[in-house]
């Protein structure tokens, strides 16, 4: 019934099983990709024909997380898997980015990749099997795929590198890097680092890169066996050659003089005339006007490229590693906890910061089990920062990966929970935009983090490298503008402070680059960060000595963990009637650490005191201001220390005798009293007497 081809090898110290042929059996290619005892469903299904009126390649990836996976029911009142989770999300990016540039360049059909997460040990992260699993899925299906690739996580943890850390090994390593590419070269690089230098960066890469190869040659092997016939792509159009160089002809001069205006809108404006000057042109020779739009955007590439490697002159005029000039304001909007603006040429970023209490974390509700996040970064890219009208009020795909990014560069220099005990949230709004605007977001949320009064292990600063190959011959370029990434074969996002890089994420649309070129963008990099970071010094270079007038201010205090329930009282009363009395928010975690928060120190002052009442042991010889709550023959009963109650006998009262206790105090009146000690039973001894009554002071003898 099943044709099953399936293979195993041992990687990373785990068994890596890929199967076909046995599930799914309808999709153009289907694998089921397991290691450990994480398992990930990849189909593959490209249509027949191309979609009409495209110029473009309609990939789709889902990648998405059952909940069943790990044992665990979905929460929400449907109780079923809805919209993508950030996770899903970003894995969804994570496959497309390395298999899009291995397609064949007249393919136009659309193609959906769907990675089902069928099982998770709770080890073994699922998005490096989907990687692999899609790869081998694409190589099968007998789609114009080039590869295959395959995807490896790189940590490093004692300095030494690891390949594919466990899930809980993740936490202890400095660095968490996933590689993707072929046999040949470096396709895409993801990371998050603690301040590792370039080298360690690098070399990180090619391990990754090392590691991954036996994976290529076990798919390159099972494709031997179970591989579709190859599809055929439609045959070229005649004369499309000839098209394209008539083409070359009518627009190489006026293509040149619009990439000689360096303000982004002229030059759109010059390309549009251009190209609408060539169509007309050719529709009045009578060719055929159906393919002009792509052969324009080819011949613009070429004009472009070529005079960069030619030059090393840019469309703006700078050469290969100048950086745009930069404007750095802190402080700019009134009411905000902190907030920047950066400008870095056509690109601007407003990034604004907010201080919160613990009960702003957010939940992560993930299959690996919840956790709760204290520092978020949203990113915004509204449709006026590229001068359009265009669909406004939903998240895309693009503005999560790229938030995520920006999270990534300024996590590590984010103060640890304990010496900072605030939520904190990022917003960065893109204002601008010619370039790249993430890097745009860390260098605005390090200022605007400063201006809140983050104390930031160091400030961040961002830059996007790009570049030109053509042939043997390459042009590595700083701070690339939106023309160049669309016309350039990389971008390369490095973040970091002037010790080290905290992140970095590289694109390449070519097959692949070798060590040469990525060593030579990262030290450009370096540079160019280290100036970035200089022209930001001079707006602010480290966290305000206080946080903003608008934002709460928090106190830290312990208290034995059998006290908690104390605090928080029968059905939380005890938690709300602080809350209410004072103003103040009162977050308590297990360990016994209460968090007392409010923009109002006396509001603070009276939940601390409130909370020390409930919590605080009486000390032997120590005064205390109380309420006699109960008068019996043998003395009084006073509330002195939030619940605690003591007795001061009938001879503590005076230091003459004393015939009734009422002659000398009643229930509801506040007395000073002193402790004396503890009786056998634990009960608290008391003492009137040995207080003047009037002043609070003890009385010697």
């Amino acid at each position: 019934m099943f044709d099953v081809t399936k293979k195993e090898i041992m990687w990373g110290g785990r068994k890596l099983v890929l199967e076909t042929g046995r599930v799914a059996r309808q999709a153009d290619g289907a694998v089921l990709a397991t290691y450990g005892e994480t398992t990930v469903l990849c189909t593959v299904v490209g249509e027949s024909k191309p979609r009409a009126g495209i110029d473009f390649f309609p990939l789709a990836v889902h990648y998405v997380e059952k909940a069943y996976a790990a044992g665990k029911i979905p929460g929400g009142f449907f109780k079923r898997e809805a919209r993508p989770s950030e996770k899903e999300t970003l894995t969804s990016r994570l496959i497309d980015r390395p298999i899009r540039p291995l397609f064949h360049s007249d393919y136009q059909n659309e193609t959906q990749v769907i990675c089902t997460v069928l099982a998770h040990d709770m080890e073994n992260d699922p998005d490096i099997v989907a990687m692999i699993g899609t790869s081998a899925a694409l190589t099968f299906s007998g789609l114009p795929f080039l590869g295959p690739v395959a995807g490896a996580r790189v940590g490093y943890i004692d300095g030494e590198y690891v390949l594919n850390p466990l899930v809980d090994e993740i936490g202890s390593s400095d660095l968490d890097l996933i590689v993707a590419g072929t046999n040949d070269g470096v396709l895409m690089v993801e990371s998050e680092a603690k301040e590792l230098s370039e080298e360690i960066m690098l070399g990180a890469v090619t391990f990754g890169h090392d590691e991954m190869q036996p994976v290529i040659e076990m798919i390159v092997e099972m494709a031997g066996a179970c591989a579709k016939k190859p599809r055929e792509l439609p045959a070229a159009a005649e004369g499309i050659d000839a098209l394209k160089a008539r083409i070359f002809e009518l627009a190489e001069g006026p293509l040149r003089e619009a990439y000689g205006e360096t303000v982004k809108q002229a030059r759109q404006e010059k390309i549009s005339a251009a190209k609408q000057a060539v169509i007309v042109t050719l529709e009045g020779e009578g060719a055929d006007v159906d393919a002009a739009g792509g052969l324009f955007k080819s011949v613009e590439k070429e004009i472009v490229r070529g005079n960069i490697i030619k030059t090393g002159q840019r469309i703006d005029g700078r050469d290969t590693a100048t950086v745009r000039p930069i404007s750095c304001e802190v402080g700019v909007l009134p009411r905000a906890h902190g907030s920047a603006l950066f400008t870095r040429g056509e690109t601007q970023a407003l990034v604004v910061t907010t201080l919160g209490t613990g009960q702003d974390e957010q939940i992560i509700d993930a299959l690996s089990g919840d956790y709760r996040e204290n520092f978020l970064l949203h990113y915004n890219f509204p449709p006026y920062s590229v001068g359009e009208a265009g669909r406004f009020g939903f998240t895309s795909r693009r503005e999560v990966g790229h938030g995520k990014l920006a999270w990534r560069a300024l996590r590590a220099a984010i103060p640890v929970k304990e010496d900072f005990p605030y939520t904190v949230r990022l917003v960065s709004e893109i204002t601008e935009s010619n370039g790249s605007s993430s890097m745009a977001t860390v260098c605005g949320g390090s200022l605007s983090l400063m201006d809140a009064g983050v104390n930031l292990v160091r400030p961040v600063a961002g830059i996007a490298m790009g570049l030109i190959k053509e042939g043997d011959d390459y042009a590595v370029l700083s701070d690339i503008l939106g023309d160049e990434d669309h016309l350039g074969d990389m971008d390369f996002k490095v973040a970091g402070t002037e010790k080290g890089v905290t992140s970095l994420q590289m694109d390449i649309k070519i097959t692949g680059i070798n060590r040469e070129i990525m060593e030579k963008a990262l030290n450009q990099a370096q540079g160019g960060r280290l100036h970035i970071l200089g022209e930001m010094s001079k707006a602010l270079d480290h966290a305000r000595s206080e946080v903003s007038d608008h934002a709460p201010r928090i106190v830290t205090l312990s208290v034995p963990r059998e006290k908690i329930r104390d605090v928080i009282g029968t059905g939380g009363k005890v938690i709300r009637e602080i809350c209410e009395v004072s103003g103040a928010k009162v977050d308590i975690d297990d360990d016994g650490t209460i968090k007392v928060a409010a923009i109002d120190s006396d509001s603070i002052a009276k939940a601390v005191a409130m909370i020390e009442g409930i919590t605080a042991e009486p000390e032997v010889g120590k005064i205390y201001r109380g309420k006699v709550v109960k008068v019996v023959d043998f003395g009084a009963f006073v509330n002195f220390l939030g619940p605690r109650d003591g007795l001061v006998h009938i001879s503590e009262l005076k230091p003459e005798r004393v015939d009734k206790v009422t002659d000398v105090t009643n229930e509801g009146e506040e007395v000073w009293i002193k402790v004396l000690g503890m009786d056998d039973r634990g009960k608290v001894k008391l003492s009137m007497k040995a207080v003047n009554q009037e002043t609070g002071e003890a009385i010697d003898g």
